[in-house]
């Protein structure tokens, strides 16, 4: 895991109502938006409403309950994604981001019936900007 990598540095964004935030897929291989379990996004000790979540890859967004059954769109180790939601951050102010996400390795198989299941949480402070 690579959980430090998690939230890409100087990305969180803000529109005074919604703020979004990079990430990068803390493994080492390409998942499918199926593998994509949840996540949660905290600014400042406020967690953003899980139902207002959203997670955008490949120019699409999709709520976690889209991507629950979706084997077309791939989360790549190269690329960003980006994870919004109902929290107000202040723009030009510095802000304390926690991100949590939550994965399936489909191809790890820990019993009959289940792969292996990962928990990763990262934590940076920046600077929001306008959206």
């Amino acid at each position: 895991m690579i959980p430090d990598r998690i939230i890409e540095q100087g990305t969180l964004t803000t529109d005074g109502r919604r703020s979004a935030v990079e990430v990068r897929l803390p493994w080492y291989r390409a998942l499918p938006g199926s593998c994509i379990a949840g996540a949660t996004l905290t600014i400042d000790g406020i967690v953003a409403p899980a139902d207002s979540l959203r997670w955008q890859m490949n120019g699409r967004e999709f709520t976690f309950d889209e991507l629950r059954t979706n084997t077309e769109e791939w989360w790549f180790p190269t690329d960003s994604a980006v994870l919004s939601g109902d929290v107000i951050a202040d723009a030009d102010a510095e802000h304390e981001v926690t991100v949590g996400l939550t994965l399936y390795i489909p191809y790890i198989i820990i019993s009959e019936s289940e792969t292996l299941h990962i928990d990763e949480t990262n934590t940076k402070t920046m600077k929001a900007v306008a959206a």
